[in-house]
């Protein structure tokens, strides 16, 4: 489970074409991963496979290491991660521990649909952005609710049938790829689990 709360960006190192998928290594400063562990790739849930320390790190900034995760046909299907190429950038953050802090909301780095950057907007030193909201994604979300997009928990500020908008403040825009973001990029959404949840109840409680 994550929160919502990147920890960093990384930068993609390599990708490598398989048989059976795509295989990233990633930029980091994580010094306290291990195989299997659940990281957080703009969104995606992905599993650590390897890791290790750079060489010449001061290419990308201080991240002296790296590790690398592998993406299934499913998870190429309904991501654009397998779209990515050396140095584009992806938000990451690490499994919330079970005695962590609790900030954001409850994110499980399934992602529920692919969108597409519609607007943004400068607005003082904040910065909003109009997102498009796929139909099989739209019952889920409601104004003022929580919405992941690209693996940052944020609150829906304004909703339509088609798009929703979301305030971003500063520190926000600095640390995450947002602000690489620009109209027609596509971005990954999960919705909050709990509509779904409630949605399941109310259908049981139907039959």
């Amino acid at each position: 489970m994550f929160t919502g709360i990147v920890e960093e960006t990384g930068a993609v190192l390599d990708v490598e074409e398989t048989d059976d998928g795509v295989r990233l290594r990633l930029a980091t400063t994580f010094d306290d991963l291990a195989v299997g562990d659940s990281v957080s790739v703009a969104g995606v849930c992905l599993t650590v496979e390897n890791f290790g320390e750079r060489e010449n790190a001061d290419a990308v900034g201080d991240q002296d290491r790296w590790f690398s995760v592998f993406l299934a046909e499913e998870t190429r299907e309904r991501t654009y991660l397998g779209t990515l190429e050396p140095g584009d950038a992806v938000n990451l953050e690490r499994a919330m521990p079970a005695d962590g802090r609790f900030d954001g909301h409850v994110v499980q780095g399934h992602v529920d649909g692919t969108a597409e950057v519609l607007a943004v907007e400068e607005v003082g030193e904040d910065w909003r952005y109009t997102v498009s909201l796929p139909d099989d994604v739209a019952r889920y979300v409601v104004a003022k609710g929580s919405i992941t997009v690209d693996g940052i928990s944020l609150t829906v500020a304004d909703l339509a049938a088609d798009r929703f908008t979301v305030a971003i403040v500063p520190e926000t825009y600095r640390l995450t790829t947002l602000s690489a973001k620009a109209v027609g990029d596509p971005v990954h959404l999960e919705v909050d689990v709990i509509a779904k949840y409630v949605e399941r109840l109310v259908d049981q409680d139907g039959e």
